[in-house]
């Protein structure tokens, strides 16, 4: 092995004199993707170095106290960076297939890190067998979608439902239940003095209300065009309807409305509450408690005259936030945000809502209960926001031009955000994009849409770059010849699920 080593290392200093000057940018680009796969594979060399260090004892021979503290001193490396190769050192060999993979170049050491703890993580009921099935699903999303570190690290909880679904059911709905109660139990809202004419704010808010604070906030922070006239400006106000978030639940007299979705299924997960509260039965928190209630009593907590108030001052102002919020909402009065008025969009199965089982989940990607999913549709008028489901005019043909509405809320749940490959920009900060021109023909309709964000749709425009939909109704580009001389298919692995 010494003499295999010793060419590794000549060619290395071979390869790192080589000039750059006379390479191409297509034979820089190839080189760039060897060279880190290279790497990748010396990694893996070096993890299996380290573990058979460790099983040898060989560290406390040379009177380290630890492989880590060995390490550190034998490299010159962070202590914090040892620890982190120690444990993955001890956690590979338990996952085979990601070992191999990583021997091969095919993942690299962060995709590695991720898999192997996700792996290790997952409860003992799951088994030898369903902890391999595990395995061998990230690997193949890790390499065949070349997934970045953070979002497999994203599919821990799927991955549970996907090999242990009856254990998944539970062990979600207690963690969503403890984390809800913590957060509930701790918000808070603070303004501090810092400084002449300054304050800084602190705070902390559960996922319910950082999900109707960050809806409100949204279209107001993002640049503005001056109106031409106060009056234009309060026209423009006074008409605005429709896509509200949160609304009393007062004998069916609900206004606005509050899209969920199923993205998985093209079953339809609610109907319009024109009759009633939109809730499964008439016993979820919130039905009938009256105006000025903006949630059941949860968020927007009132305390009847003679009634202690016991909030800290700090949930009171939390609390006032989030009302403030929802009354701007409710009352349709900010500007549009990504093509449409602010919303909430919750994905959850009818029939799961109905049962009070899974999850919630948020266009933001935070989870809710489903009590808190019922509770939420208590106060609203649910529109049915699923790919095609009743309901729902998703292809207008050449009646109209604007993405907006209903297309477009079922065009963010199939994109998830920005749809160019490698980019996270969220759903709000995108535009609806006509695949074929709606000048040159093309339909305003969910086969002929895409999701981009500002910079990719300029991108698209400029005509380097092409998309088009894939047979499974999912949208990929081709890139131009100077970035992949085969112009080879990519689509945004960043946004999907498992």
């Amino acid at each position: 092995m010494g003499g295999v080593l010793a060419q590794v290392e000549a060619d290395v200093a071979e390869l790192a004199a080589g000039p750059l000057w006379t390479l191409s940018d297509a034979e820089i680009t190839d080189e760039v993707r060897r060279v880190h796969a290279a790497i990748q594979q010396l990694s893996g060399r070096f993890l299996t170095l380290i573990g058979a260090a460790d099983s040898r004892e060989i560290p406390y021979n040379a009177g380290a106290t630890g492989t880590a503290n060995w390490l550190t001193y034998l490299l010159s490396m962070r202590h914090r960076e040892a620890v982190e190769w120690t444990k993955l050192a001890k956690l590979l060999p338990q996952t085979p297939v990601v070992e191999e993979a990583l021997a091969a170049g095919r993942v690299t050491v962060d995709q590695a890190r991720v898999i192997a703890k996700t792996v290790h993580d997952l409860p003992s009921a799951v088994g030898e067998a369903g902890k391999a099935k595990a395995a061998d699903v990230l690997t193949k999303l890790a390499a065949d979608d070349r997934l970045r570190p953070e979002t497999l690290e994203n599919h821990r909880s799927q991955i549970l439902e996907l090999v242990a679904p009856e254990i998944a059911e539970e062990r979600l709905r207690r963690d969503l239940e403890r984390a809800e109660r913590s957060a509930y139990d701790r918000r808070d809202f603070t303004l501090i003095p810092y400084g002449e004419g300054e304050y800084r704010v602190r705070g902390i808010l559960d996922s319910e209300m950082a999900a109707i604070v960050r809806t409100a906030l949204d279209p107001l922070s993002g640049p503005r065009k001056p109106a031409p006239t106060a009056a234009a400006g309060l026209d423009g106000a006074a008409d605005a309807a429709g896509g509200l978030t949160v609304a009393g639940c007062a004998g069916g007299d609900a206004t606005g409305s509050f899209p969920m979705a199923d993205g998985a299924d093209a079953g339809c997960m609610g109907a319009r509450a024109d009759a009633g509260c939109a809730c499964a039965d008439a016993s979820c928190a919130g039905a009938g408690r009256g105006e000025g209630v903006a949630d059941g009593g949860r968020v927007a907590a009132r305390v009847l005259p003679g009634e202690p108030d016991l909030r800290s001052a700090g949930a009171r102002r939390a609390d006032a936030l989030v009302e403030v919020c929802q009354r701007i909402m409710n009352a349709g009065e900010l500007p549009d945000n990504g093509g449409e008025k602010p919303h909430l969009t919750i994905t959850l199965p009818w029939d799961a809502l109905q049962a009070k089982v899974g999850a919630g989940l948020l266009d933001t990607g935070d989870r809710l209960t489903p009590e808190t999913v019922r509770r939420l549709a208590c106060d609203a008028m649910i529109i049915p926001a699923v790919l095609g489901g009743d309901g729902q005019v998703l292809d207008v043909g050449r009646a109209r031009r604007l993405i907006d509405g209903p297309l477009r809320r079922a065009l963010v749940l199939r994109d998830r955000g920005c749809a160019f490959p490698g980019c996270d920009r969220p759903p709000q900060w995108c535009h609806g994009h006509h695949i074929e021109s709606w000048a040159d023909g093309g339909a305003t309709c969910l086969a002929n849409s895409v999701l981009l964000c500002g910079f990719h749709h300029r991108e698209i425009h400029h005509g380097h770059w092409e998309v088009r939909m894939r047979p499974d109704g999912f949208p990929e580009f081709l890139p131009p010849a100077f970035v992949d001389p085969q112009r080879r298919p990519v689509r945004n692995t960043l946004h999907r699920r498992c």
